[in-house]
């Protein structure tokens, strides 16, 4: 009886340490205050004519008490982001935990929470690596209501069109992660709400 109660215990302890292994953990949430600026929250802007604005939205949100609303106007040449993380302008647009304590290896993608309007825009989400490479993946607004995006690190791919002065362009995905930002794509507005940040 001893043995089989013994048995039982090391089987529960294992179930429940890979249950464990396999939740999420949370990245960002948007909570508390939204700004822009040198001192903000959000490190977000626009160029060559197209436009974005970004606040927090109580009424449409995923979890917590609010999501980033995201006001677009995306013009052919034009671009703009949005962006949460380290190293970024906006000095307070930290994740909820710190990329350097992050075990990386132990998740496979990245997942984000998006309220689609069915406008069939292209979103890119760019995630930035430790030797500064910036890697891309694209999702459709092609959906009403709240929806989980996976991007599995697998299929991000190195942008070609722009990189940093400072990116090493490697080509190889370097943990950890520094930062991670959306961009509506060309030619394309509308708004659109983003939510809980995970690694899965």
């Amino acid at each position: 009886m001893k043995i089989f109660t013994l048995i039982m215990m090391c089987a529960l302890f294992f179930t429940v340490a890979g249950w464990a292994q396999t939740q999420p953990l949370l990245l960002d949430d948007f909570e508390g205050v939204i700004s822009g600026g040198p001192e903000g929250t959000v490190d977000f802007g626009a160029g060559n004519g197209s436009a974005v604005q970004v606040v927090a939205d109580a009424q449409i949100k995923n979890t917590g008490a609010q999501s980033l609303k995201v006001t677009y106007d995306a013009i052919s040449g034009g671009y703009m982001y949005v962006a949460r993380g380290l190293g970024l302008d906006a000095k307070n647009s930290c994740w909820l935990l710190k990329p350097e304590e992050i075990a990386w290896d132990s998740y496979k993608s990245l997942t984000f929470y998006m309220y689609g309007q069915d406008s069939k825009a292209q979103v890119a989400f760019d995630v930035k690596d430790n030797g500064n490479e910036m890697w891309r993946f694209f999702v459709e607004d092609n959906f009403k209501g709240w929806k989980k995006v996976v991007c599995p690190f697998e299929q991000f791919f190195a942008r070609s069109d722009w990189q940093p002065d400072s990116a090493d362009k490697n080509e190889a995905i370097d943990f950890p992660l520094k930062s991670f930002q959306f961009e509506p794509l060309p030619e394309a507005e509308g708004i659109l709400y983003f939510d809980t940040v995970e690694l899965s």
